[in-house]
């Protein structure tokens, strides 16, 4: 039987704002290593004497960056199906269990999250390999981390009976625990951490979940099989997936059916679920301090800090993590880094947009992101990728300005086609039908200058466009 890798990329990483935010989440970005997060995690699971191609589960807004990260690693995903909306991960375990199913109906499924750290992958395929044994006899095997301290951020798994090396029933799934339970848990020994990764076959996840979520097993299934096709994308059908209750994989099953086994694992695991993880990972100086990025410190101690545009100058501090992003600077203390969701939260209410989307705005064609604004202009830096194309669109408010930095240019500008090279650069009137194309092999760089009364990312009309997105657009495309 064949394991098939289902990546779950769904999240937004709010504890990881200001770097991570709603278009451009930490499973996205580069946090441990050089690659994104999402690109490691597929980088895992290429063995193929072990594993098939990679199903990446995620939303619309992020498949164009995710589809780019694949290809550029030159790795091509058995599919990409696309959630209409976000519904925990128990529809999207069942999304992908109906779409293995048509393709291999006893195939094996490793559900993974896109945004977790393994330090030590011999020791991840040796469980994995355990957990397939055991998946092909029907059980429902999830991996416990072996815990290192008494961990409150982390749900456990009880162990039950042993079921041979390696492997234990499960006595029962313990929600996130307070400090002297955890510590307890860890005297007692028997428990482990509940990493969220979870292997079965197709066939018995879904008769599981006729059992104990029916609504969301048939839905699901009913998404898959009235799914289209977008490009490279699968996109499930809307009505019966939004339809899907919303509920994750451990509460929907794991908790009720009595065929759940945990495999426990000891692989460096964390979940870089805050940036006091990422300290506590990170490589340190002689003081303890993890620094990336143009930073400076003196009589720093046990600090984060991260400067990801410019400077970045600490003096005579201790415990903080400070995140430098361009257009935000957070500072808080280590102990308190779980709450930056409620900064999140204020930001949202506040109608400000730091929360959704950085300077740098990533589309199907390249980039954009903004230098300068004032009252009525706006300017900013877009760069296409080879061969890449921008909507045939129009704008009722504002006119723009195109110069070429660097490679060539096709610009249509109403009934007219022409190229453009370095220096050279073209005028786009209000209520102007234009587009903008990179017909070369190397990477386009524009500067574009906006006025005009209103120079929101919404408007924008759509008369043609190579991706599929919308004749209207939205500040999200």
């Amino acid at each position: 039987m064949t394991i098939y890798p289902v990546i779950l990329s769904g999240g937004v990483g709010s504890r990881l704002w200001p770097t991570s935010r709603a278009l451009y989440p930490k499973q996205l970005l580069p946090l441990v290593s050089e690659r994104a997060m999402l690109l490691e995690t597929a980088l895992r699971v290429t063995d193929p004497e072990l594993f098939a191609p990679a199903i990446i589960v995620s939303n619309d807004e992020h498949r164009f960056i995710i589809a780019q990260q694949m290809r550029d690693a030159g790795l091509t995903p058995l599919a990409h199906l696309l959630e209409p909306q976000g519904r925990n991960t128990a529809p999207a375990a069942a999304a992908a269990a109906a779409y293995v199913q048509t393709h291999d109906p006893r195939g094996i499924l490793l559900l993974l999250p896109a945004d977790h750290h393994i330090r030590d992958v011999a020791a991840f395929h040796e469980a994995i390999k355990r957990g397939a044994e055991l998946a092909r006899a029907g059980k429902l095997v999830t991996f416990g981390i072996v815990p290192s301290a008494p961990e409150t951020g982390y749900g456990y798994i009880k162990r039950g009976a042993a079921l041979g090396e390696g492997a234990f029933a499960v006595e029962r799934f313990v929600e996130k625990p307070n400090l002297e339970t955890a510590k307890t848990y860890l005297d007692q020994g028997g428990y482990d951490w509940n990493a969220g990764i979870f292997m079965f076959r197709a066939d018995r996840i879904l008769d599981e979940m006729r059992v104990h979520c029916h609504a969301i097993a048939s839905l699901a299934t009913e998404a898959v099989h009235k799914a289209s096709r977008d490009l490279d994308f699968v996109r499930l059908q809307p009505e019966a997936f939004n339809a899907c209750p919303s509920d994750s994989i451990d509460y929907a099953v794991m908790e009720h059916t009595r065929d759940a086994v945990v495999v426990p694992v000891e692989m460096g695991w964390s979940d870089i679920g805050s940036w006091s993880a990422l300290w506590e990972i990170g490589e340190k100086d002689k003081d303890g301090n993890v620094l990336s990025g143009d930073v400076l410190t003196l009589d720093t101690k046990n600090c984060f800090v991260r400067a990801e545009t410019g400077l970045v100058a600490t003096l005579g501090v201790e415990n903080l993590i400070v995140v430098e992003t361009g257009d935000v600077l957070f500072i808080a203390s280590k102990d308190r880094v779980q709450d930056v969701k409620k900064i999140v939260e204020r930001i949202a209410a506040e109608g400000r947009t730091e929360h959704q989307a950085h300077n740098r705005v990533y589309r199907p064609w390249g980039f954009y992101e903004a230098l300068d604004s004032g009252e009525r202009h706006q300017v900013k830096h877009l760069m296409v990728h080879p061969g890449a194309a921008l909507s045939l669109q129009m704008h009722h408010h504002r006119a723009e300005h195109w110069v070429v930095v660097s490679g060539e240019a096709r610009v249509t500008v109403g009934d007219e086609i022409r190229i453009l090279r370095e220096n050279e650069s073209t005028y786009i009137p209000v209520g102007v039908k234009h587009r903008l194309e990179n017909p070369g092999g190397e990477p386009l760089s524009i500067i574009e200058v906006q006025s005009g009364d209103y120079l929101g990312e919404d408007d924008i009309v759509r008369y043609d466009d190579v991706y599929g997105r919308s004749s209207k657009a939205s500040a999200a495309e």
